[in-house]
């Protein structure tokens, strides 16, 4: 029998994948916080050290590398977030040591934009982060690179430059958690699945976007991020 909708359901949100014709649907984005000890000593943090911690984006806040955005609606202070992201092509729960690299399809790079007014404001207030950082475009993602093409996570460089301008840059060693550390951690909580993506963290340097800014994203091995914001 087929289904009926009252209304058309979204289109799926996905990816490509770099010298393949199949794109990768994305089906969750889970994000790591204070991942990079620097950034998290300039927001005014201390790294927990016991266990890494998660906020989560819909899959509906994708927004494909090489787009014009509009700024976002609801703040003041929005800021970009450079990050290296882990999508999932098969199933993981409970992992154990580096079991959970089995299920990782690839990696690409990603820009998280954050309303950071607004995730002050629910901080202060001991409340969700969800305005801050669950909205339209705030998940801006690049092409995903197979694994085996990419090798061994070590210290490829990242980068995030905003009008040419070098605005973060570290290397992945630098992470508090590692990958594997992470996959295990999560898959304790959730079963993870293909089509779940990982934003991994973001270093130090992070800042406002303004309208007319032009942010690119690069790190060594993977094909760069890149967006525009609007003018007003």
């Amino acid at each position: 029998m087929t289904e009926t909708y009252l209304f058309d359901p979204p289109a799926q949100p996905a990816l490509a994948l770099v010298g393949e014709a199949p794109k990768f649907p994305v089906r969750r984005i889970f994000c790591v916080g204070r991942n990079y000890a620097a950034h998290a000593a300039e927001m005014g943090n201390e790294v927990d050290r016991e266990a890494p911690f998660y906020f989560t984006k819909s899959a509906h806040t994708v927004c494909p590398s090489g787009s014009e955005i509009a700024y976002p609606a609801g703040t003041r202070d929005c800021h970009y977030e450079m990050e290296f992201v882990v999508a999932l092509g098969g199933d993981l729960f409970q992992a154990e040591g580096t079991e959970g690299m089995e299920a990782v399809l690839g990696y690409g790079c990603g820009i998280d934009l954050t309303r950071r007014d607004l995730q002050g404001q629910a901080k202060e207030k001991r409340r969700p982060w969800d305005l801050g950082k669950d909205f339209e475009d705030a998940a801006i993602l690049g092409p995903i690179t197979r694994r085996d093409a990419f090798g061994e996570i070590a210290d490829q460089r990242l980068k995030l430059f905003m009008d040419d301008r070098e605005m973060q840059s570290a290397t992945l060693d630098e992470m508090v958690w590692s990958v594997p550390e992470i996959l295990s951690h999560l898959s304790r909580f959730y079963r993870l699945t293909a089509g779940d993506l990982i934003m991994t963290g973001t270093p130090a340097g992070v800042g406002p976007v303004h309208p007319g800014a032009r942010l690119e994203g690069r790190i060594d091995g993977l094909e760069p991020v890149q967006v525009t914001i609007a003018n007003a």
